[in-house]
């Protein structure tokens, strides 16, 4: 295929890029590399970027490929991918961590809600007005997303949710929530969950943030004691949230794997031209360029995968196995980096003081920070087996508890 810009894709970049250059000011490239947001407490910086978010939507490139009555501008995911190649360009506050949610969230609503709130929420939900978390992972079920034991038990037209989640990132700032709840034990696991939307400020809810290896506190742990829901906030019929959670989660590895990578290579460059090796700046020697040009490579290697994915996408088709493998990819590669940073900075790299550590500390962060990329939305092990069992037709993997009934399983 043909990775140059179409005539309407070089006018649609040349239209952002100019909004962009009147709206922010340009990024210093000497400091292009911004700390994974993941890895921090992002309260701080949190109204500013809902209001960068809000501007963005306002302006028609927020929601770039949702529908013209939605406030997006009908347009396609290369052209989402064309806007946040030209945004990395500016100083802007970073907004993708949590909007990959929302949007994940807006396209849900669209494709499976049925009732008048989910389309008023999508509206507020795009622009950040409302911010959303998921409420998936339990300390029981992470990779087996299908083993939750959170229950939700018919009670009228009310729906009462009890159990635990983890690893929730940003359910402390959420307006709203996604849920995938047990609502019938009887039947195999895949079989018995619901899917719910969650007003994250209802009684019932209580949050606790967990202690991150960085030091934020962007996780959380979510308990539901009791929580009430009526029916409306369903999505989906009840004992098929199985099916919502795999079209949520298509969509949530998809945003990771259009993540920027070019901004970190250069910024590796640029360390490697800082620091020395055997007196002379390790850039000059053969190993590093080997390693630099190998990532650069790699790097390549994803985003022009990615890209016939979104291709795929514009032309209204299903995206084929380059999802699980650019997520695959990426998350191993980010990580490969910034332990290569550390190395570059021999005993610097060791130290995460900001006033001690070189760059203040940010690829210190990063790389503990970058173990995020190979767990959220799905580990490397379920990307393996993903590409294996529907890529390369491999046989399943074994599942003994697949068609058993929940309650006859072993906590």
């Amino acid at each position: 295929m043909d990775f140059n810009d179409t005539p309407e894709e070089a006018a649609f970049r040349a239209e952002a890029r100019a909004w962009l250059a009147a709206n922010a000011p340009p990024r210093d490239a000497a400091n292009s590399l911004a700390i994974n947001q993941e890895t921090g407490d992002f309260s701080a910086e949190f109204p500013q970027a809902r209001a960068w978010q809000a501007r963005k939507y306002d302006a028609g490139f927020g929601a770039i490929y949702f529908p013209r009555e939605l406030g997006g501008r009908s347009g396609n995911a290369l052209q989402h991918m064309i806007f946040m190649q030209e945004e990395a360009a500016f100083d802007v506050p970073a907004t993708n961590h949590f909007m990959i949610v929302n949007r994940g969230c807006c396209s849900l609503l669209i494709k499976h809600g049925s009732q008048p709130l989910h389309r008023e929420l999508i509206r507020p939900s795009l622009r950040a007005d409302k911010v959303w978390c998921q409420l998936f992972s339990e300390p029981g079920a992470g990779s087996d997303l299908a083993g939750v034991r959170t229950r939700a038990e018919r009670d009228g037209d009310e729906w009462v949710i009890t159990g635990q989640k983890i690893w929730t990132s940003n359910a402390h700032l959420a307006d709203w929530g996604v849920l995938v709840a047990r609502s019938d034990a009887s039947v195999p696991k895949h079989k018995g969950l619901s899917f719910f939307i969650v007003d994250m400020k209802l009684s019932g809810i209580s949050t606790r943030p967990i202690r991150q290896l960085t030091g934020g506190s962007n996780f959380n742990e979510v308990f539901l004691d009791g929580l009430r829901l009526p029916d409306a906030c369903r999505i989906g019929d009840v004992g098929a949230g199985w099916k919502v959670v795999v079209s949520f989660l298509a969509g949530e590895r998809s945003n990771i794997a259009v993540k920027e990578l070019q901004p970190l290579i250069a910024a590796l460059i640029r360390l490697a031209r800082q620091v020395r090796i055997g007196g002379r700046p390790a850039i000059e020697d053969g190993g590093v360029r080997e390693r630099i040009a190998s990532f650069h490579l790699r790097e390549a290697g994803v985003r022009l995968t990615v890209q016939r994915m979104l291709t795929a996408l514009a032309r209204n088709e299903e995206p084929g196995p380059e999802i699980a493998i650019g997520k695959l990819v990426l998350g191993t590669l980010v990580q490969e980096m910034t332990a290569f940073a550390l190395d570059l900075m021999g005993s610097h790299g060791a130290v995460m003081d900001a006033d001690a550590s070189p760059m203040a500390g940010v690829w210190q962060s990063e790389w503990l920070g970058s173990v995020v990329d190979r767990l959220g939305g799905g580990t490397d092990e379920i990307m393996r087996n993903v590409i294996g069992e529907r890529i390369l037709g491999l046989p399943e993997d074994v599942r003994v508890d697949k068609h058993l009934p929940f309650n006859q399983l072993r906590a």
